[in-house]
């Protein structure tokens, strides 16, 4: 194996979590964000690299936004891609214990209970930030209100999501 694919795996698996994130917060489900990190996966395990890449992190986000988008696209036309079973087992295993699952969608709910009886404007902010990805000036340019006040009910929401989940 060359030197920048082993390369390139090692920076898939070290920002494989981050990966995952960036890809609910873009598509939206959980389900589909590891659908689309395995199939990256795939990708960059099965590329044969021609040139040395730049940026093999940006690379790495590109494609799986590219396949999100493309999957995207079969779902709203119906139409299921399927794998070889020999890729599919070169998958990483990524898998959790049933404690530490039952732990994590545990303090999931309590986590969204906490954020559901925010007040509703701390809300809001918290859910363009922390959700759908906004930054503060975005945040307060789309609700036409000051850089300021989006910080102090960022303040005020994680304040009051911290001490709730102590």
């Amino acid at each position: 194996m060359s030197q920048d694919r082993e390369n390139l795996l090692a920076v898939f698996i070290e920002n494989r979590a981050a990966l995952q994130s960036y890809l609910v917060r873009q598509f939206g489900s959980v389900n589909l964000a590891e659908d689309i990190t395995q199939e990256t996966w795939l990708r960059v395990a099965s590329r044969k690299l021609s040139e040395h890449i730049g940026n093999p992190r940006a690379y790495v986000f590109r494609i799986a936004k590219n396949l999100g988008t493309d999957i995207r696209r079969r779902q709203a036309m119906g139409i299921e891609v399927q794998a070889e079973q020999e890729i599919v087992e070169q998958v990483p295993a990524h898998g959790i214990d049933p404690a530490s699952s039952a732990q994590f969608n545990n303090e999931l709910q309590r986590l969204v209970q906490v954020v559901a009886h925010l007040p509703p404007r701390c809300r809001h902010i918290f859910i363009l930030c922390r959700v759908e990805g906004l930054n503060h000036q975005e945040i307060a340019e789309q609700l036409n209100i000051s850089k300021s006040t989006v910080v102090s009910q960022m303040v005020k929401a994680m304040q009051r999501i911290e001490q709730a989940m102590e």
